[in-house]
């Protein structure tokens, strides 16, 4: 169930440079690179060898090392989510969501169980495929909050593991289920809502509001941000918190765009002006995934989740490369010094050394 394999990575180059806008034109430029095998990989078959890294920009080589290497911490799960550093315990955890589990790994050692059930406490069988905890986060004094799927809440939990409920309602009516979170510098948390983990979706009878929402907990008062995004998944801050980008999951052939936005914050911590930060649905249709989990190092470069793997994109949306898993990949976070980034995709979990720190870490 737990192994560590090492990936050396010399990094091939498809490209030089992207155009700086974020056109159709570009992405399916973007499109054609990624279904390319590298110029620099050597193989007597086209099938390209995952994971890999791909670079689009030379500036890539400001975030990782040409010989870096990625390593594969644990597999033989289900599907992998919600990576958050224990600094306390020096460990990771994450969400195994269909095994309604969180997990923990140390450095040299297997993985463990970390608590169960760890989204879902119903006495009755969940008719869904995703019980389980999502995103999961620490506050400033070392408290875990988790998204609950099955018990559709945001929650912090006690030194004994119990969960102390933080957002279970809007205006009396329930939460959809709870994706991913943050806070922000003075301690408000903000998350997505969207209905993934609902046993049939949007189509729920069980579902009591009718919008997918993004919300903010501000001295135990739930606010509702916007519900312009029908399926909200990840979500952070820009390190000087002026942007809050969120991805949205997406619905190939509807108004529902596959993409990462960008917010702009207002000073009282509301949502201001959205625009498109990067279009995927392209990308989407060709590969396995959709927009999901994000982070954002010191310098602002972003870290997407996203089809086939995860897209490094400057402040600027320039996409730098793409460190490919040819798997859906759900999301990363920062750990240990702050400079690793560790990596849910699919079955598995990796990690990987970069150049900068994460943000806030």
């Amino acid at each position: 169930m737990s192994a560590i394999t090492g990936i050396n990575l010399s990094i091939p180059t498809a490209s030089n440079t992207i155009a700086d806008s974020i056109p159709a034109k570009r992405v399916n430029v973007i499109v054609s690179q990624l279904l390319r095998p590298p110029v620099l990989q050597v193989s007597k078959s086209l099938t390209p060898v995952f994971p890999r890294m791909v670079q689009y920009h030379t500036n890539l080589e400001n975030l990782l090392a040409r010989d870096t290497v990625i390593e594969k911490i644990a597999e033989g799960l289900e599907w992998t989510e919600g990576p958050v550093w224990n600094k306390k315990e020096k460990s990771l955890l994450f969400s195994d969501i269909p095994r309604n589990s969180i997990y923990q790994w140390k450095p040299n050692q297997n993985i463990s169980l970390y608590l169960y059930p760890s989204g879902y406490t119903g006495r009755m069988v969940f008719r869904g495929k995703e019980p389980g905890s999502n995103g999961l986060t620490y506050d400033k004094k070392g408290n875990l909050y988790a998204c609950q799927h099955g018990d559709r809440r945001v929650v912090k939990f006690d030194q004994n593991k119990e969960p102390i409920p933080i957002a279970e309602h809007y205006q009396g009516k329930r939460l959809n289920s709870p994706n991913d979170l943050v806070f922000n510098a003075k301690g408000d948390l903000y998350f997505t809502d969207p209905t993934f983990g609902l046993p049939l979706r949007n189509q729920d009878p069980e579902r009591e509001l009718p919008f997918a929402g993004v919300y903010r907990v501000k001295n135990g008062k739930l606010e509702l941000l916007t519900k312009e995004l029908k399926t909200p998944n990840g979500i952070a801050f820009s390190p000087d918190e002026k942007y809050l980008y969120i991805s949205n999951s997406g619905v190939l052939g509807s108004d529902d765009r596959p993409a990462w936005y960008r917010f702009t914050m207002n000073e009282d911590g509301t949502l201001g002006k959205k625009e498109l930060f990067f279009d995927a649905s392209r990308l989407k249709e060709v590969l396995p995934g959709s927009p999901d989990g994000l982070k954002v190092d010191n310098r602002g470069n972003l870290y997407c989740c996203g089809p086939g793997g995860v897209y490094l994109f400057s402040p600027e949306a320039v996409l730098l490369g793409v460190i490919e898993f040819g798997t859906p990949t759900s999301n990363c976070n920062w750990g240990e010094d702050g400079s690793r980034l560790y990596i849910t995709a699919n079955h598995a979990v990796y990690r990987v050394a970069m150049k900068n720190k994460g943000a806030a870490f």
